[in-house]
């Protein structure tokens, strides 16, 4: 879905109202009265059906900002008790995601229809195409019975009239594991036995009823406390935003950080080490490997792929790499990923090395809050210049890009590239690792979102343009090698 859409824009004022909160003199108050200061009495109700429902959604919204899961939420409970909840925890809630029930519309179930534009004509196409017998003609019209039909879509693509159609459920449509789920009262429910924290589900609802359980409120209080707050800024982050990487480094500084690292510099040692492990691999008599730096297609392994493992690169991911460095040199900061996704959250839990996550979209709130033009910034250095390939991880074809230029030509590398995880990249997925081989090449990068991490859901820019900005950012970088030569 485009990232400039009025949910995304409603998300926004939300959370920046909720920063701007935290920051006050009464955070718990000032939390308390968003909702009433959004949709003041008499004010226009742009979305629902009344005053009282907007208020009731922009609620629970600042429930998730705050951290918090509506699936435990409290109607008797003022937000003002669920801000000073959030204020004063010390460990993140486990799920990373939440339903926002009363944004739910409770969508129709996902079936087959027969729209009023059926002709009833004589050729019957829609009947004869139907394997299942779920198709006859009543009065002049198809009918289909809809416990015979699996929604195979033939009668829609036969029928000449394009009158019938697939009501989708735009969530459970996107899940490419069946982890969305309806309850009795039609609402939206998370399986998060089967939940691979991809975020499609979070991208494509058009009301935005599915919510990550943001941290934001935890990054700020640790800088509250006067702690060393270290930013790690993954590499897709420099197509977000309008101003230069160092432009951003400079803006991040100011909202409050006290060092920004680019990710990009573990990203460099991915790429060795993934270079090393797939000619190690080749010598050894595999046919292929599959890299392993997407978290959702790590986690998607982990409870529905078991079977492709095997194949699997064992490298650790760009994060890994530079939080364990970070952790190394400074033992007591505070690390917060600066991430473009939902699954890196899960990532974060995983790594004891990694105390929080702050997603794209709430470092934007963040800067919107406190005034801060990242484009107006003088531009602040890194530690470390990374090279272009590092911080070409960030986009499509990025990974394999950097094994390739890592191995200097040791290898016969064929990179074989599968754009985002759906039903039909997974089944692909599957008979690579039941045939033993992929015939399209021997190097297969994955990636959970279309684009890569730059069509990740947590992101601000639409992947194309994301990828252009980062291109044209990292056409002067230096290259992989010199980069490791001049940072050792």
């Amino acid at each position: 879905m485009d990232k400039n859409n009025q949910t995304a824009h409603l998300k926004r004022e939300i959370l920046v109202r909720t920063i701007k909160a935290f920051f006050s003199d009464n955070f718990e108050e000032n939390t308390r009265l968003i909702p009433y200061d959004m949709r003041p009495k008499g004010s226009e109700v742009p979305y629902r059906c009344c005053i009282h429902k907007e208020r009731d959604v922009i609620r629970h919204r600042i429930i998730a900002d705050l951290g918090l899961s509506m699936e435990t939420f409290d109607e008797r409970a003022l937000i003002s008790d669920y801000a000073r909840q959030a204020k004063e925890r010390k460990e993140v809630e486990k799920e990373v995601l939440t339903v926002l029930e009363s944004a739910c519309q409770g969508c129709v179930p996902s079936r087959m229809f027969v729209t009023d534009l059926c002709q009833g004509c004589v050729a019957r196409p829609c009947v004869e195409s139907c394997k299942f017998g779920a198709i006859s003609i009543q009065n002049g019209r198809s009918v289909i019975d809809g416990s015979k039909c699996k929604n195979c879509t033939k009668c829609m693509q036969v029928c000449p009239y394009h009158a019938i159609v697939k009501i989708v459920v735009p969530c459970e449509d996107a899940c490419p594991v069946g982890a969305i789920e309806k309850d009795a009262s039609g609402h939206a429910t998370i399986d998060f036995d089967k939940c691979i924290t991809c975020g499609r589900c979070v991208a494509s609802c058009p009301f935005g009823a599915i919510h990550e359980k943001s941290q934001i409120i935890d990054i700020l209080n640790r800088m509250k406390e006067g702690k060393k707050v270290v930013a790690m800024i993954a590499p897709s982050i420099a197509g977000q935003l309008p101003g230069t990487l160092y432009q951003l480094h400079t803006a991040l500084l100011k909202a409050g950080f006290s060092e920004v690292i680019e990710v990009a510099e573990g990203a460099d040692i991915t790429a060795v080490n993934e270079a090393a492990e797939f000619k190690e691999r080749l010598h050894e008599g595999a046919t292929f490997m599959t890299t392993s730096c997407c978290a959702g297609y790590n986690n998607l392994i982990a409870q529905h792929l078991p079977e492709i493992k095997p194949f699997v690169s064992t490298t650790k991911t760009p994060m890994y790499y530079t939080a364990e460095i970070m952790r190394k040199e400074q033992p007591d900061s505070i690390l917060v990923f600066v991430s473009p996704c939902v699954a890196k959250r899960r990532e974060v839990q995983d790594n004891p090395n990694v105390d929080y996550l702050m997603s794209y979209e709430e470092m934007g709130a963040l800067f919107i809050a406190k005034q801060i033009d990242v484009a107006a910034q003088e531009p602040t250095p890194f530690r470390k210049e990374s090279s272009k390939e590092g911080r070409n991880f960030g986009f499509i074809g990025g990974v394999a890009k950097s094994v390739e230029v890592a191995d200097q030509g040791q290898t016969e590398i064929k990179p074989y590239i599968i754009n985002g995880l759906n039903k039909q990249s997974i089944r692909e997925l599957k008979n690579f690792a039941k045939k033993g081989e992929c015939e399209h090449g021997n190097l297969i990068e994955v990636m959970c979102c279309e684009g890569g991490c730059v069509g990740g859901n947590g992101c601000i820019n639409n992947a194309k343009t994301a990828t252009k900005m980062i291109n044209d950012f990292t056409k002067d970088s230096k290259p992989l090698r010199e980069s490791a030569e001049k940072n050792s």
